[in-house]
Order: C-alpha cells, then sequence, then structure tokens
C-alpha cells in the first residue's frame, strides 16, 4: 500500500507571530519554521502503519517555496522514503492546495492520502475535506485511531461530546488529530540518510493546476491587547463587577 503524507511549512509554534508595520501579513523574516504540528502526526502515523507491515511506501508531499525542503527531509528522516514538492512562492488557499494535491494523487494513485486536520498558521480546516470532494475518495476527518485492515479503514473520529467510529473504503483520506499518536524525534543517522532520499520539486503549471485566488488578503492585525485580570474574594464581589463594571449580566 502506498500513503500520501501532507506536510505544511509553518512558523514554528513556539515563536511569537509579529504582524508587518503595513498590516499586509505575518512578518517572516529571521523566523524559525517548522513542520505544522498536525502533519507531524500524519507523519507519524503513516511510519507506524508501515512499521506494521500495512504500508509499503511513504511518499511526503509539500505546496509551497524552495525552503520546504528543509520540512521534506524532515518527514524522510521520520520514516518517509521519497517526497515531493509543489514549488510556488505564491499565498495559496486551501482549495489551490486540495487541487495541486489532487494532481499528486491523480500522478501517484496512493491507496491512502494522511493529511493534518488544520496548519496552524491559517487554521482553516478545510484542505483535506475539499481534496476528498475533488477525488471522490472516502474521507475521516479528526482522527485519534486509524485501523487498517484489507481494503478497508476504520476511523475512531472525534466529535462534539464524544467519538464516533466509521468505516472507510480504500482509496481514502485521512485528516489527523491531537490525540492519534505521539510523534518521534528523528536521530542524527535518519537525518543524514534523508539527504540520500529522492525529493521531486514540481510546480503548478507542470502539474497542469491554476492556482489563481478569488480570495485576496485585505488587512493583517494583531490581537487586541486585553487588562489583566484580578481575583474576587466572593461571589457576591463577582456578581457585583460583572453588573457594574463588565455590565453584563
Amino acid at each position: 500500500m502506498k500513503v500520501l503524507v501532507a506536510v505544511k511549512r509553518v512558523v514554528d509554534y513556539n515563536v511569537k507571530v509579529r504582524v508587518k508595520a503595513d498590516n499586509s501579513g505575518v512578518d517572516l523574516a529571521n523566523v524559525k519554521m517548522s513542520m505544522n504540528p498536525f502533519c507531524e502526526i500524519a507523519v507519524e502515523e503513516a511510519v507506524r502503519l508501515k512499521e506494521k507491515g500495512v504500508v509499503s511506501e511513504i511518499v511526503a508531499v509539500s505546496v509551497g517555496p524552495t525552503a520546504a525542503q528543509e520540512q521534506l527531509r524532515t518527514a524522510l528522516a521520520l520514516g518517509a522514503d521519497r517526497a515531493i514538492l509543489v514549488e510556488s512562492a505564491d499565498e495559496l488557499n486551501s482549495l489551490a492546495v486540495a487541487k495541486l494535491f489532487k494532481a499528486i494523487v491523480d500522478k501517484e494513485q496512493p491507496q491512502l492520502v494522511i493529511l493534518g486536520k488544520q496548519a496552524i498558521d491559517s487554521d482553516n480546516n478545510q484542505t483535506g475535506q475539499m481534496l476528498a470532494a475533488l477525488t471522490g475518495y472516502a474521507q475521516g476527518t479528526f482522527a485519534s485511531k486509524v485501523e487498517v485492515s484489507g481494503d478497508k479503514v476504520k476511523v475512531e473520529r472525534e466529535i462534539d461530546g464524544g467519538a464516533q467510529t466509521v468505516e472507510l473504503s480504500l482509496p481514502a483520506i485521512i485528516t489527523t488529530d491531537l490525540r492519534l499518536n505521539e510523534p518521534r524525534y528523528a536521530s542524527l543517522p535518519n537525518i543524514m540518510k534523508a539527504k540520500k532520499k529522492p525529493l521531486e520539486t514540481l510546480t503548478p503549471d507542470a502539474l497542469g493546476v491554476s492556482t489563481a485566488s478569488t480570495v485576496k488578503t485585505l488587512k493583517v492585525e494583531a490581537p487586541a491587547a486585553r487588562s489583566a485580570g484580578i481575583k474576587v474574594k466572593s461571589v457576591a464581589e463577582l456578581v457585583e463587577k460583572l453588573k457594574n463594571e463588565a455590565k453584563v449580566i
């Protein structure tokens, strides 16, 4: 079984994001970039399936600038067999990325596609679902447990107030939630080996995909600063402040 795993280059989750002075976007100059945490979970799940003997090949795929090769090399060090970068310097929306992944799916014909449920930069939670719609594949979103058996895959997915288990026929698309697994760290020997693993570079034009967007970012602003909270000594004082100061009751 071949598995396609999505990998996105994002600002490291430990970095405090700064907005540009002209409010045109996020300042990325000299900022540490990393693999999206949900993508790390997706890669880990693919590697675990390979270790179980279910998967024979893992292909890591990313859409982004040339520098995204760094995150793909990380995926290769974690256990992916080869990588594909669809190189684009444009700011692509979820639909454009889904169309590019659809072209890669048509090219590679994987039995399973695993994506993080969302990226921590745009936070849209859309690409996996859009890809499922474009390919016509079954989808299991927000996966907290995955079991592959024959041509079926059971996905336990997190929903409001509990969990739901769905059975999908392969080929299928899965998006990962936080509780699916704990990603491993890449060992130094594997990091060195990853440098020799194949990494193919493509372009949207080569895939015959138009990435023209109908959405334009007008302005980016940092969240408004909030005043510090206070401690109250009694319920009566809390009610009094909610009524007279916050005026919410």
